[in-house]
């Protein structure tokens, strides 16, 4: 199951977070570039004091003990967030319940 999973997180090339056990580190922001048998091509960056290093490695499927994804993400600050009138109108979901069914 996390071999499938992980296939259809490589074919939609998302970014992922992957702890990886045997380590004992998290792995951030990582693409999943193939998957070969039991081994897992990854790409991920990582700030090293004045420099930005970007870094490939083969790990073995069962070294990995997590996957998670980013599904959202909310603007700190005093960022007003956009809200659906803010959307186009093609993108607006518009209620299918007139208001008179709405009791009051």
């Amino acid at each position: 199951m996390l071999q499938r999973k992980m296939y259809q997180l490589c074919c939609d090339g998302r970014e992922v977070c992957i702890f990886l056990r045997d380590q004992q580190r998290w792995v951030e922001k990582a693409k999943i570039l193939d998957i070969e048998g039991d081994l897992v091509a990854i790409r991920y960056e990582t700030d090293e004091e004045d420099e930005i290093c970007s870094w490939e490695e083969m790990v073995r499927l069962e070294s990995i003990g997590a996957i998670t994804q980013k599904l959202a993400s909310v603007p700190r600050g005093n960022i007003d967030p956009l809200v659906s009138e803010d959307c186009p109108e093609a993108e607006q979901i518009h209620n299918q319940y007139p208001e008179s069914n709405q009791q009051e």
